[in-house]
């Protein structure tokens, strides 16, 4: 009786005339672009990779010990480690660099003489950094310590106002600017040779790169000008004169220049005469790789010159292709080499001229974050296509193509 209900009650499954048809969409997505690429790993030679593998491990040996000997001046250790964070690899360093800074906070903070340390000029550098680094890691460091550069009156010591070399270089500076005699001669360009010398201050404050601070401060306040000559002022004929002016880099060029450009020429010729007559005959290819870099930068410089003129809109590789030497990194990485000391050398040029990723990276960060920032007031005054026009309107053609 049951196996009868049971065989009663059991309902049959239903076939494939029985189902419904149901209307599904579909988005048409296309298979992946990727494939079996990534099934398989093709490493490097097996011995290579060792061989990698050993070196890098070698390295970071010798920056664990650097990290975990003693050294005469603690300023040494602060700025070992302020190097390692700023590079990203401290991850490798954690237990070494917090005792490192526990031992630092220990001596550094309670000596008996701290007044007169920090007094010193070397340790003046670093007060800063060493008030940054212990904070950073949690440990407590009053704020009163910096009391320590002040009179009773509350204002820095005139021991420290009248010092930190950069004055004197400042000072420098600006009266080059001002002999130049840009603000009258050329107007419309903008006045921040001192904002350029607070740049390169960033970049190397060390006593001894004085020379260093000095020519790149220059160079970069005429990039600066030259930039706005082709940004701003200057026709097609007359931008298109300059960049052959460069291209020949001899002052007889200068003739066939309107007035306010052999300004510009003549005190960018002298900029780097000044280079070649400081560091000498042996480290004279410093220089022809600065020029050299500076002839790149002002070719880029007119080509976006005529997409403004011919009102031309570049694809975003064609304008990345250009923009990243107009962001001016790659020419001032280079210039940047050419008054350090021994440390630089042919083969730090020819790195530099490679393209590598770390330059080329930071340039396409450059290079947006200006665009992104700038575009609005440049399109309002009339600038060549910046990212965003470029990417806005390659967007645009590519829904317009996809709905056709």
């Amino acid at each position: 009786m049951y196996a009868q209900v049971s065989a009663i009650a059991a309902p049959r499954p239903p076939t494939k005339t029985d189902m419904p048809e149901i209307n599904r969409r579909s988005a048409n997505f296309h298979p992946s672009i990727w494939g079996d690429r990534f099934l398989t790993y093709a490493s490097e030679d097996l011995e290579t990779e060792d061989n990698l593998k050993l070196q890098v491990q070698e390295m970071k040996e010798e920056v664990r010990r650097m990290l975990t000997s003693p050294v005469e001046e603690p300023s040494q250790k602060l700025n070992l480690i302020n190097l390692l964070q700023r590079l990203g690899v401290s991850y490798h360093y954690e237990n070494e660099i917090e005792k490192t800074l526990q031992q630092l906070h220990r001596t550094l903070y309670d000596r008996d003489d701290q007044e007169n340390y920090i007094m010193q000029a070397n340790a003046k550098i670093y007060f800063a950094l060493q008030f940054r680094l212990l904070r950073q890691q949690g440990y407590y460091i009053s704020c009163d310590k910096f009391s320590k550069f002040k009179d009773t009156n509350g204002n820095f010591k005139e021991s420290l106002t009248s010092d930190k070399q950069h004055q004197k270089e400042l000072a420098d500076i600006a009266r080059w600017w001002k002999d130049l005699n840009f603000s009258r001669k050329l107007p419309f360009i903008r006045d921040r040779v001192i904002e350029c010398y607070f740049w390169i201050l960033g970049v190397y404050f060390e006593p001894e790169y004085c020379f260093a601070r000095r020519i790149l401060t220059k160079v970069i306040a005429m990039t600066s000008t030259i930039d706005d000559i082709y940004d701003v002022y200057g026709t097609l004929e007359e931008v298109e004169l300059f960049t052959e002016a460069v291209e020949r880099w001899d002052i007889s060029a200068i003739d066939q220049l309107p007035e306010y450009m052999k300004v510009c020429y003549r005190a960018l010729l002298d900029v780097y005469y000044e280079m070649e007559e400081k560091i000498g005959e042996a480290k004279s290819y410093r220089v022809k790789y600065a020029i050299e870099a500076m002839k790149n930068q002002v070719r880029a410089y007119f080509y976006e010159a005529k997409w403004f003129h011919q009102k031309h809109i570049p694809t975003m590789d064609e304008y990345m292709r250009i923009a990243l030497v107009t962001s001016a990194y790659s020419m001032l990485a280079t210039t940047s080499l050419v008054g350090m000391g021994d440390i630089v050398t042919k083969d730090s040029f020819e790195w530099l001229f490679s393209d590598p990723k770390i330059v080329r990276a930071s340039a396409v960060v450059c290079r947006l974050m200006d665009d992104i920032v700038s575009h609005k007031f440049e399109q309002k005054r009339g600038h060549v296509a910046s990212a965003v026009e470029c990417y806005m309107a390659e967007r645009w053609w590519y829904r317009r193509r996809s709905n056709q």
